[in-house]
């Protein structure tokens, strides 16, 4: 019996040895969110905040190094990580174009928008409402004439959306826009090409207009230059090719304005902006304090060329709803693509 007690108080010594060491490794991995404190929890918090930048530097520091002394015996740059990201990960389409796509190339040639993009016919565009318009409408189209040139409103009035395409067509416009409005906020795009179509259905989000941008600029009357960004399929370039054919092909480089439509994950950004190159004075600084021959440091100023925007406006969001073969019909017309929610089976997967 006596030399069982004597075990037990030997392990009960060990076991109180032993709870110290457990409380140093708890305190190890103690995280934020297990602090009840708020100000502890905080204070914890901006320290680990804090080391994870000190850490990145460090690794950039490093790589930086790395890349110069490379350079300078010669040797491959060593690569950069590349980030995981939806874009990079998505889903493998098999219409994706590439860039010795015969076929492609020879589809462009008679497609419906050839005969404006090779400057045979200057485009030419009619830009209407729905029914019942909203207040915000008219100054979403103020900003939409200013930003296309040789664009023009015409009030919808009650005529029917196929006589304005008729009209549209003895008039010799090359494209139609409607803004649709709903409980008084522009909620679609309907573009449609004159005359042979396609009609292309978009839905309208996050719009900022002109007014309400903080320091915005007014742009000039020149004509604007055009970036298309990620349109790879065969559906996202026909798209580019529609929006493409709302701008004239000879834009003026004096008046330094940009109108982008950038695709990400099959919505389109649009951006409008004012562009001019700056140089300037730049400290050149050397670590090792080099000299000349004159015994004069090579420390000095250099100056560098730099680019500056100011955001012009309208700013807004685009997604493709649906792309009809021909004008507006919408009972007898066929669809070339409609988006349905069962098409979204993976965040990886992307039409555009």
């Amino acid at each position: 019996m006596g030399g069982k007690r004597r075990k037990n108080d030997d392990s009960d010594n060990d076991e109180g040895q032993k709870k110290p060491e457990i409380k140093k490794i708890k305190r190890e991995e103690l995280l934020p969110s297990m602090i009840k404190n708020k100000e502890k929890r905080s204070e914890v918090h901006a320290k680990l905040k804090r080391q994870k930048k000190l850490d990145k530097r460090s690794k950039q520091k490093a790589r930086d190094v790395a890349e110069k002394r490379a350079l300078e015996l010669g040797e491959e740059i060593p690569e950069r990580m590349v980030p995981r990201t939806i874009e990079n990960t998505r889903e493998l389409d098999e219409t994706v174009c590439k860039p010795d796509d015969e076929e492609l190339f020879a589809g462009n040639d008679a497609d419906e928008f050839s005969s404006v993009l090779k400057r045979e016919q200057t485009p030419k565009i009619l830009i209407t409402t729905c029914r019942f318009n909203s207040s915000r409408g008219p100054d979403f189209i103020s900003d939409l004439l200013s930003v296309i040139p040789n664009a023009h409103y015409y009030k919808r009035g009650t005529y029917d959306l196929k006589k304005i395409v008729e009209y549209a067509k003895n008039k010799d416009f090359t494209s139609v826009i409607v803004v649709h409005t709903n409980r008084r906020e522009p909620d679609a795009l309907l573009v449609i090409g004159i005359p042979d179509g396609p009609t292309a259905h978009f839905k309208l989000s996050k719009l900022v207009l002109r007014k309400d941008l903080k320091n915005h600029g007014n742009p000039t009357s020149h004509k604007p230059e055009l970036v298309l960004n990620n349109f790879t399929t065969r559906l996202g370039h026909r798209v580019g090719r529609l929006i493409q054919s709302l701008f004239p092909q000879d834009p003026e480089f004096k008046g330094r304005r940009v109108v982008t439509f950038h695709n990400q994950r099959d919505f389109i950004f649009f951006r409008h902006h004012r562009y001019i190159f700056e140089s300037r004075e730049v400290k050149k600084t050397d670590s090792k304090g080099k000299k000349d021959k004159d015994g004069t440091s090579e420390t000095g100023p250099e100056r560098k060329a730099i680019a500056r925007l100011q955001e012009c406006g309208p700013r807004f969001t685009l997604k493709l709803t649906s792309l009809q073969h021909g004008t507006f019909d919408t009972r007898g017309g066929e669809y070339e693509w409609v988006h349905k929610p069962e098409m979204d089976t993976s965040r990886r997967r992307f039409f555009l």
